[in-house]
């Protein structure tokens, strides 16, 4: 594959999805927020993100807002027009199609305050054959 892309980061938002009725696909939506650093100062890179049809509702079954994930896709560039004080102005936007992804890290810790549950987490242990 010529264009791949792979990212970690931290789920900026909860997924949104959006369903096309005519065709019957939907596209799950979200930006990943990944941090950057310099010599003087540490700064975040917002990257949208586009999941189709089924991969999009595992999406929306698994990530969560600050939830880390290693994201892997094609990168694409929508390109719209936009009035800037009274100036239309057509602008550039990345965008990674995702193909994959992967969980990283422990749950948020917001994520399980806001559900409403009280139980604490079991812990498994695996028993040898």
């Amino acid at each position: 594959m010529n264009n791949q892309l792979t990212i970690i980061g931290y789920a900026g938002q909860k997924p949104k999805i959006v369903s096309f009725p005519d065709t019957g696909n939907k596209v799950v939506k979200f930006s990943l927020g990944v941090r950057e650093f310099s010599n003087k100062e540490e700064s975040t890179l917002w990257i949208d993100v586009d999941a189709w049809n089924g991969l999009g509702e595992r999406v929306m079954q698994t990530i969560t807002k600050g939830r880390e994930v290693l994201l892997t896709g094609r990168l694409a560039i929508n390109v719209f027009t936009k009035e800037v004080d009274g100036v239309k102005v057509e602008v550039h936007k990345p965008i990674l199609k995702l193909t994959s992804f992967h969980l990283c890290g422990p749950k948020p810790v917001a994520e399980s305050a806001t559900d409403g549950s009280t139980e604490q987490p079991k812990s498994e242990s695996r028993k040898s054959a």
